[in-house]
């Protein structure tokens, strides 16, 4: 079995039983998706740490930019809100306390959101910024269903509501 975010091709460390019980960085920098999120954030500089768990399913991004000295925190949850309206499946995660203050990616299992987090030093404009997916879901067949809903012009959400297979 190959376990989540074990690589496109098959190699000696992407079977579940040697990933069994680890915790490893496989793309501290240089990520292939840094573009993506370059692009959708604004930030240019910006840095996509990706680290595999034992999962089957799941991915946890970190990302790690810096804003303007003008830029608060307030800032940063209107902006964060107000992607969050405009796509379906994101919801924005931060908690000041409890088990889940930041995106899970076990929450996620068998769903097609992506849970977005973040904090902010204010003393310096470190941003740092978590996204949770199960990526079977939300990184393939769930996206792929989603796009179909759009271009057949059905609800975006039809088929793909949800809610996960952990309860909180």
């Amino acid at each position: 079995m190959v376990s989540s975010e074990g690589g496109a091709t098959i190699n000696p460390g992407s079977h579940h039983a040697e990933r069994s019980n680890v915790i490893r960085t496989y793309s501290a920098y240089g990520h292939r998706h840094t573009a993506e999120v370059i692009q959708e954030s604004g930030l240019t500089d910006i840095t996509m740490t990706m680290t595999s768990v034992d999962l089957v399913r799941g991915a946890l991004a970190t990302v790690h930019g810096t804003v303007k000295e003008s830029v608060a925190l307030k800032d940063l949850w209107k902006a964060y809100r107000s992607v969050a309206a405009e796509n379906p499946f994101l919801r924005v995660v931060k908690e000041r306390r409890g088990v889940y203050r930041v995106p899970e990616p076990k929450i996620l299992a068998g769903t097609n959101y992506a849970d977005l987090g973040f904090d902010l030093n204010p003393e310096n404009g470190h941003i740092v910024s978590i996204c949770a997916i199960d990526n079977l879901m939300k990184g393939a067949s769930g996206s792929a269903v989603q796009s179909m809903n759009l271009m057949l012009g059905f609800e975006e959400t039809l088929g793909l509501e949800f809610m996960g297979l952990h309860p909180i």
